[in-house]
């Protein structure tokens, strides 16, 4: 992700704030206003919502703005819902709050009655801490601004529209806890292949494309047991990040952290699968739509994190970004169960101070090798260990659909399973991860650690998680399983004992 662009911010936020005046962001006042509301209306976020709703961009500011200014902190939000005159109050008409007042024609008297219930207001936006209420001449001031560039901020820096017809998402009372996922999203160019063939060689195969990424895999999976997700990522505004956008959506991924970068390319990542399920990847970078870690630190992530019951990071991101991931996670008075996915990544001695804050570390042997290039792994247990010694509470070293674990409590080493036909399968340690993560959410915390910790049970549901993914076929979060698909898997093992 390319660092924010302060410029554009500051230009969307003075014409929100002088959209304000009169009846606020109405499509009369959009249509016949005298402002130069250009910028707005090209905003990528804008124009996608209107290409897709096949209505003009002027047509799409209410709708967008409306569904970013819900995602915005307690306070901004009051604020931007009440000066805007947005409505996101008017349908469910709360106790307290009279509508026609909270939305009155007049930007004065809005400003007057957001002042005079201040309090009621951010109890019902659920505020963690309500401040004091102010008065009419200093709302104007620090608290308008600091709103509207939170609001301008989210437009601008590509948080996506949400489409209600697609893949709306599961009530958060429908499901096990909340899970937020920092790591890659791109589109898998898949080679399926009889066998890998060597430098000089040669090889008959199908091709097949699909969105992918240990980030987006992990989050699909998740999405499917169940679990309430969230992906922080970024993708390009082109026809690659939209076809990942809407897949999202359809498998009910929280997609509002997600950086549409405009002018830029979703990456790509090939990789050339053998009959066997052995693969090789080739992973093309491209800088300017990687995430930075200046785009961890304003509120959106910090409450993600802070509301989520598990937080997962996987080492594709910049090491800056993890280590801003980490430190938020671990800085918070409550602190998510917290989970990294191994990859191989640049100075992951950078990883080591953060590492006892780290619940599970999971991953094969080499890429957790990779994690301590300073010590060859001569072994999963060996490697386990080392990453052990440097502070991981629990390492799960997994591959060939089989999982060895190391931690304070356990010592295990749960062997191939069975119902495995192939020698391993693209995806399958984000099924693990998956798998694991639901297990965690679904017992209570421990009284005298206040933890959730796995036992033999969950770690060896997760590993037959893997083995659900063998059905596939050139697509890898297409292969991620239900629960109902784990289950038979355990009962097919039981059943041949």
């Amino acid at each position: 992700m390319v660092p924010h662009d302060d410029t554009a911010i500051v230009a969307i936020r003075n014409i929100l704030t002088r959209l304000c005046k009169r009846s606020g962001l109405s499509p009369d006042r959009l249509s016949t206003t005298e402002i130069d509301i250009t910028p707005l209306l090209d905003l990528p976020v804008i124009r996608r919502y209107a290409d897709t709703h096949r209505i003009t961009p002027t047509a799409a500011v209410l709708p967008v703005v409306r569904e970013h200014a819900r995602r915005l902190p307690a306070t901004h939000r009051v604020i931007t819902d009440a000066e805007l005159s947005l409505g996101l109050l008017r349908d469910a008409e709360p106790s307290g709050i009279e509508p026609t007042g909270l939305y009155s024609q007049d930007l004065g008297a809005r400003r007057e009655y957001l002042s005079a219930h201040w309090r009621r207001l951010h109890e019902i936006a659920e505020a963690d801490a309500i401040p004091p209420a102010p008065t009419v001449r200093s709302l104007r001031a620090t608290p308008e601004r600091r709103a509207f560039t939170a609001l301008a901020a989210l437009l601008v820096t590509g948080a996506v529209y949400t489409d209600d017809r697609i893949g709306r998402r599961t009530s958060r009372h429908d499901t096990v806890g909340t899970l937020t996922i920092v790591g890659d999203a791109v589109i898998d160019h898949i080679y399926q292949v009889d066998s890998i063939p060597d430098a000089r060689g040669f090889a008959r195969g199908r091709f097949s494309d699909n969105p992918g990424g240990k980030g987006l895999n992990r989050a699909v999976a998740a999405a499917r047991l169940g679990i309430d997700v969230r992906l922080v990522t970024a993708v390009g505004d082109d026809d690659a990040g939209h076809r990942i956008l809407d897949y999202l959506h359809s498998e009910n991924v929280d997609t509002s952290l997600i950086r549409v970068v405009p002018q830029a390319g979703t990456p790509i990542t090939a990789l050339i699968v053998s009959r066997t399920g052995t693969t090789g990847t080739i992973f093309c970078d491209d800088n300017r739509i990687r995430l930075a870690a200046t785009d961890l630190i304003g509120p959106a992530v910090r409450d993600a994190l802070a509301g989520s019951d598990a937080v997962l990071v996987t080492l594709e991101p910049p090491m800056p970004v993890i280590e801003q991931v980490l430190a938020t996670a671990q800085a918070l008075p409550s602190r998510p169960t917290t989970l990294v996915a191994a990859a191989v990544a640049e100075t992951p001695q950078s990883l080591y101070r953060y590492l006892s804050g780290v619940d599970y570390v999971i991953g094969s042997t080499g890429e957790l090798d990779s994690m301590v290039p300073e010590v060859p792994a001569q072994s999963a247990p060996h490697i386990a260990e080392q990453l052990q010694m440097l502070g991981a509470r629990a390492v799960c070293v997994v591959e060939n659909f089989g999982c060895t674990v190391r931690s304070d409590r356990l010592a295990l080493d749960i062997p191939r399973v069975q119902a495995a036909a192939l020698t391993d399968v693209p995806g399958s340690r984000g099924a693990f991860s998956a798998a694991l993560v639901y297990r965690l959410l679904s017992r209570p915390t421990t009284p005298e650690t206040g933890r959730r910790v796995a036992d033999e049970q969950d770690y060896g549901w997760a590993t037959a998680a893997m083995v659900a993914t063998q059905s596939f076929a050139g697509d890898v979060p297409g292969a991620m399983p239900t629960t109902d698909d784990v289950d038979r898997i355990i009962r097919l093992t039981a059943e041949r004992h």
